[in-house]
């Protein structure tokens, strides 16, 4: 809105506006976007924590869990709802309103976000304990990360939006090609010339999964205060530097990305992501003011996917995000191993003392700071890996 603002004055008043074309930087957009996030959650931090507490939309916690977290229980959750808002008042700030793909983004993670809503009030208002049905919550997950997937096939090989319903009719009449322009090929990371053609399909699936998959990996993660939030402001400013590369012509020339225009907008979006991230870890390092909820780490979950598909960073989002992979896949060996054993034992067993793999640690005698920092540690140091592939190919 402001980059438009500032563009009408200085056709207006050439001379005497000229100094507002620093706004046509993306770099300064990016830091004013997470200025702005970090900035709105502190300043309505402590006015959400005391309305979700005067509601009594405080966390339930698991009696067989970690004996530990039960002091938590009360704790006002939904939290994830003052993220969002920083992320969206700061975006809309600060990024370009006819960039397609800022919308898309917008789209999937105020989608996730109202699953994620949904489901913690029916849990923490309507009393109910399952929330949300496993089934109901994959549905709504799984129509938005469809349509998404469906628009991106196409917007990440097109311009604009009318080369993209161009393209998609084109793909249409002619008897649904399954083949897609160069740069919409899965990149493998440390490669120049390796990458995989993935065709519509590919392409579709592929960016179903890692959004999906991402929205609930981080959801999964999101167990311990402060556990899930400071990887996805890690995850997410590297993404943002990703971002700048594809969207950059020169950029992405020099280092050998494929040139992807627009996408450089999706920067301030991620900045957005960082700057809210780290106002709600103010609230939410231990002990926690307030949580998350599902709220946010679904939303922020499909955030993370959606900008790592559109500058095709998959498998290094894998990478950057290898903690939320970690805590998904521990999640999904104990439940198949408990379900086998039973099956063929008659009792079920375990691999891990408890699932996700955070309360494992718990169990082995860490503390909930231990795990939490170490987490973070293992986390900055899959970034830098991740970072180091724009270089070394």
């Amino acid at each position: 809105m402001l980059l438009s603002l500032a563009q009408w004055l200085q056709g207006l008043y050439p001379e005497q506006f000229g100094f507002l074309r620093v706004f046509q930087y993306l770099t300064f957009r990016a830091v004013l976007a997470a200025m702005t996030a970090l900035l709105i959650g502190l300043a309505f931090g402590p006015w959400v924590i005391r309305r979700l507490t005067e509601l009594k939309i405080g966390q339930p916690i698991r009696e067989y869990g970690v004996q530990s977290h039960l002091a938590k229980r009360g704790t006002p959750t939904m939290g994830g709802a003052l993220i969002l808002i920083g992320i969206g008042v700061a975006t809309l700030l600060w990024s370009d309103w006819s960039n397609r793909f800022v919308w898309i983004v917008m789209i999937v993670t105020f989608g996730f976000g109202a699953i994620g809503w949904t489901d913690d009030w029916r849990k923490v208002v309507l009393k109910d304990p399952e929330g949300m049905r496993s089934r109901e919550k994959f549905f709504w997950q799984s129509l938005i990360g469809i349509i998404a997937a469906i628009y991106l096939a196409f917007a990440v090989s097109e311009n604009s939006n009318l080369r993209v319903i161009e393209l998609f009719f084109s793909w249409v009449q002619s008897g649904f090609s399954n083949d897609l322009p160069p740069k919409a090929d899965l990149m493998v990371p440390f490669f120049k010339t390796i990458s995989y053609p993935l065709g519509v399909f590919g392409f579709m699936a592929l960016t179903y999964f890692v959004i999906v998959g991402a929205s609930n990996a981080v959801n999964l993660t999101d167990g311990l205060d402060g556990l899930a939030i400071m990887p996805v402001v890690l995850v997410a400013s590297a993404l943002g530097i990703f971002a700048y590369v594809t969207g950059n012509a020169v950029y992405s020339k020099y280092l050998l990305f494929p040139y992807i225009p627009g996408s450089g907008e999706l920067m301030i979006f991620c900045s957005a992501i960082a700057g809210a991230g780290l106002a709600f870890l103010w609230f939410n390092a231990h002990p926690a003011q307030v949580f998350m909820g599902d709220v946010g780490a679904l939303s922020l979950g499909g955030a993370l996917g959606t900008v790592a598909v559109i500058t095709r960073q998959e498998i290094l989002l894998g990478v950057m995000g290898g903690v939320f992979v970690a805590e998904a896949l521990s999640v999904m060996l104990q439940v198949s191993y408990f379900k086998y054993t039973k099956k063929k034992y008659g009792e079920g067993r375990r691999i891990l003392k408890m699932a996700p793999l955070h309360h494992h640690f718990e169990k082995s005698g860490w503390n909930e700071t231990q795990v939490v920092i170490r987490f973070w540690i293992i986390t900055m140091l899959l970034c830098l890996i991740g970072l180091a592939s724009l270089k070394l190919r």
